[in-house]
């Protein structure tokens, strides 16, 4: 009787270990293909943007190559799927991305109707306008039978088209589908105004010619959390992507760095440092990855703050201050959850 217990108690036992070591299709899939498929923006400066050497740069770029880090300790191991506003969750969808990290902002309805689902915030914005300077508007409700350019298929065209109504003032909408169209349409003079995000404007003037002569209004008509959308259906994939993002602001609130990580995972005594760089390897055994899964994503790409700073930050073409977007022990609203 003892042996048939114990006998018993050891094979469910293998079967817990089995049960546990055993990754969700998402993470399968992307395992056998040994690559990461993310789709991000056709071209905005700051997010997503081929340098000269057309090598794509920017925030989201980089959660892309930090994400494959955290996957293979490589982040190579990526491919770049530049979607448009109208395309990117049906792509997502489909299986031809396995992950968007694209300037998405998180609605209720994208989340319960389209078959996806937003794992984490990793930007915080706001609808606003780009207008230029020496037209001297200083407030939206100014604009008054403008042409504005909007892009299709995205939260900007409701925002604008309601917040216009709410005051009874006309104005005349052309939509495109990519931003470089909505570039080109502006210094033809096609339109007075591009009706999108902040942080996004801020990207688009500094691809202007003259990006002082353009002026981005003050006022924010909306709240534009951006996400990390995956498929419904696979949660170890949705907890994977959401634990990678709240993992590079948990480093940044332990002030752990590109330059200090290694040391950090060396020397730490803390058991919430210890823990998050793989040191103790339960966090990674949780989300079916090697225990330094962190340690390599921080590698490739640093903690949150260095990723704003590189890409958006105030030294940066695109210069914004991070606002919203600092740890909310700075008066911002970056909160990783405990990673315990």
């Amino acid at each position: 009787m003892n042996l048939r217990r114990t006998l018993l108690g050891a094979a469910m036992a293998l079967l817990g270990w089995a049960g546990a070591a055993q990754a969700g299709p998402t993470l399968d899939a992307i395992r056998a293909r040994g690559q990461l498929a993310c789709g991000i923006h056709t071209g905005i400066a700051g997010f997503a943007l081929p340098d000269s050497r057309g090598t794509w740069q920017g925030m989201d770029v980089d959660l892309c190559r930090g994400l494959a880090a955290a996957i293979f300790n490589d982040p190579a191991r990526v491919r770049f799927v530049p979607l448009s506003s109208s395309t990117r969750f049906t792509a997502l969808g489909s299986g031809e991305v396995d992950v968007l990290f694209r300037t998405s902002t998180q609605t209720m309805l994208r989340d319960t109707t389209l078959g996806i689902r937003h794992a984490v915030t990793y930007f915080y914005d706001g609808h606003g306008f780009l207008v230029r300077r020496d037209a001297n508007l200083q407030r939206v409700r100014d604009m008054g039978g403008a042409t504005i350019c909007l892009l299709q298929g995205t939260t900007n065209e409701q925002v604008t088209a309601e917040y216009f109504r709410s005051i009874n003032v006309q104005f005349r909408p052309v939509v495109f589908e990519r931003a470089d169209q909505v570039l080109a349409a502006l210094q033809a003079g096609r339109c007075d105004a591009w009706g999108s995000d902040a942080s996004q404007l801020a990207g688009l003037r500094s691809q202007l010619p003259n990006p002082r002569d353009w002026m981005v209004l003050p006022e924010r008509l909306s709240k534009e959390p951006y996400g990390a959308y995956v498929r419904r259906g696979d949660e170890d994939w949705f907890e994977l992507v959401r634990w990678y993002t709240y993992a590079l602001i948990e480093a940044e609130e332990q002030g752990i760095t590109r330059a200090n990580v290694e040391e950090q995972r060396r020397t730490a005594t803390n058991p919430n440092t210890r823990r998050l760089l793989g040191a103790t390897p339960e966090l990674g055994q949780a989300l079916k990855l090697d225990p330094a899964w962190v340690v390599n994503a921080l590698r490739a790409i640093g903690n949150y703050g260095e990723l704003y700073e590189r890409t958006m930050g105030e030294q940066t073409p695109v210069g914004l201050p991070r606002g919203p977007n600092n740890l909310w022990t700075q008066g911002g609203l970056m909160y990783a959850l405990p990673m315990r």
